[in-house]
């Protein structure tokens, strides 16, 4: 054996040459990463545990905790019950709920039919549209101009106003495109060999390999539909069409009385219980954060099915 072939043998692989997220850590950087996972979940919990302790909380036990409540005492549903028993803002729980699922149902719709045009190459208009798509996340008419074409095609005061002028984001549909670019060539190939049109490719291929990038902007649009209070400030002057998010910005933010209750800044009694304004206005936040609470454990299991589908996609 001649020194050309005796093999040489390679220097072990020092431990920091391994990816950060490969490297194992030791006692106390485990015990720092579930001190930071403790901190992180007290920074979440601990204001919604106030938050709804607050809300069924009575005017004594606020005023001895000189705020928002932490420790329970006195409790009572009456804030709630002045809620439901007030119909203007049972109504706009309901005009929030309906915006919300109309609106994210008809962003999904067309953000889907518009990311999938845009990811097959050759496409008729693909490439001018989709640099029209992007000038526009970076340049736009402005407020007055967008109130004044709103106002123009006689939205002002109308329930549309809060999901057409908003109802594509360009950011959103860029993200899709580039998930739905991703799927395999050969699987669309082997669709239209078994003479598979566009449609059925879309619905049987593509949709069910990118339910993660569908769950993401599902709730990203959802959140944003539930959230949004701007627009019903801009174009509906009548109170009785807001939503909640409207009601919850003048009510808490802005310490307006909440329409149609009688709530004033000392508190009302109802019955033999005082209901105290901060608890009225938790009670508020509460109720617009209970959707999101709910809908999320659902859209997180799709989630974790979508992200096993598209690990092995392709």
């Amino acid at each position: 054996m001649t020194a050309d072939t005796v093999p040489v043998a390679r220097p072990p692989r020092r431990r920091h040459d391994a990816p950060a997220w490969q490297e194992r850590t030791g006692p106390v950087g485990q015990g720092l990463k579930g001190l930071t996972l403790v901190v992180v979940c007290a920074l979440i919990l601990v204001p919604l545990y106030s938050i709804i302790l607050t809300s069924f909380s009575t005017q004594a036990a606020i005023n001895e905790a000189g705020g928002l409540v932490t420790v329970p005492g006195e409790l009572t549903i009456e804030a709630y019950r002045q809620i439901f028993t007030n119909q203007l803002v049972t109504h706009s729980l309901l005009v929030s709920l309906a915006i919300t699922v109309i609106g994210t149902t008809l962003s999904m719709l067309v953000s889907t039919l518009c990311a999938y045009g845009l990811s097959r190459h050759g496409s008729f208009g693909h490439r001018g549209i989709l640099i029209f798509l992007v000038v526009t996340m970076f340049f736009s008419g402005g407020l007055i101009p967008s109130f004044l074409v709103v106002t123009a095609l006689g939205g002002y005061g109308q329930y549309w106003t809060m999901i057409l002028p908003s109802a594509v984001s360009v950011f959103n549909i860029l993200v899709m495109r580039g998930f739905f670019s991703s799927t395999a060539p050969e699987l669309l190939d082997a669709a239209r060999m078994d003479g598979a049109g566009e449609w059925r490719i879309l619905r049987s291929i593509v949709l069910p390999t990118s339910r993660p990038v569908l769950a993401v902007i599902t709730l990203f649009y959802a959140v944003g539909y539930w959230n949004s209070f701007f627009n019903a400030l801009l174009y509906l002057p009548d109170n009785g069409k807001w939503p909640l998010q409207v009601i919850l910005y003048l009510y808490t933010l802005q310490g307006a009385s909440m329409p149609g209750s009688g709530v004033t800044g000392t508190g009302q009694y109802a019955g033999h219980q005082q209901i105290a304004t901060l608890s009225l206005q938790m009670a508020v936040v509460t109720l617009t954060l209970i959707p999101i609470l709910v809908a999320y454990p659902f859209v997180q299991r799709h989630f974790t099915k979508g992200m096993l589908v598209g690990a092995i996609k392709g």
